[in-house]
């Protein structure tokens, strides 16, 4: 009788814990289906045709603007591949706003070929979304900085490096005049994983073959009747 209860003390737990791990992951499918909406209306929203002077990298973040001035030099160039295109890297500009700001813009994808082709300068318009790239971790390699090759984006070491303020614009159109082969990369929600959905229906799978072992197990330590 003993060894019934721990089975069902176990078998009940177990159970539990499956089922939460399941209805837990059910709830962050809602949440992120929230911020991806958020994420999608930012991006389709109006644009903007000034960039505000105070921005917040949450409230602003991926916030659609359309702004004047110009195209500077030197590039930095993130090193990056796209499907069925292969190897090439992110293009990093500084650009001049009209009021003599000074911000980033990441301009898209050029071949390895193309990385020293002559690139738009001086006057353009761009349009965007604002964002604070930061995609460095413990595994990145250092830049190499005087060849200005870049193996993940910092906007604020960027920034730093170009003398610029530490926000990027990624364009979502070239801007007119550009013939260098540069594709833009605009921010989507593509790239954001959801994968609540798996995660809850293998929880909750387990808990069914958990609960299918408990009831087996459950049903051979059921004492034998007396003759």
């Amino acid at each position: 009788m003993r060894r019934v209860i721990f089975l069902l003390i176990v078998s009940g737990a177990g159970l539990a814990i499956l089922i939460g791990l399941g209805t837990w992951q059910l709830q962050r499918m809602t949440w992120k289906e929230g911020i991806l909406a958020t994420i999608e209306a930012r991006i389709h929203g109006e644009p903007a045709v000034d960039l505000p002077t105070a921005l917040d990298r949450e409230a602003d973040k991926y916030h659609p603007v359309h702004l004047s001035g110009e195209i500077g030099a030197p590039d930095l160039f993130v090193v990056t591949s796209l499907k069925d295109i292969g190897p090439g890297f992110r293009v990093i500009s500084p650009f001049t706003l009209s009021n003599g700001r000074r911000i980033l813009i990441d301009r898209g994808f050029v071949a390895g070929s193309d990385k020293t082709a002559q690139r738009l300068r001086g006057p353009a318009t761009i349009s965007g979304n604002v964002h604070w790239p930061q995609e460095v971790d413990s595994y990145t390699p250092a830049p190499d900085l005087d060849e200005g090759i870049w193996y993940a984006r910092d906007a604020d070491a960027m920034a730093q490096q170009l003398d610029t303020e530490p926000v990027m614009v990624i364009l979502n159109a070239p801007p007119a005049g550009e013939n260098a082969g540069v594709k833009p990369m605009p921010v989507d929600t593509a790239s954001i994983p959801n994968n609540h959905l798996q995660y809850a229906i293998t929880w909750f799978s387990l808990a069914f073959i958990w609960a299918a072992m408990s009831l087996y197990f459950l049903r051979r330590s059921r004492p034998e009747p007396k003759s």
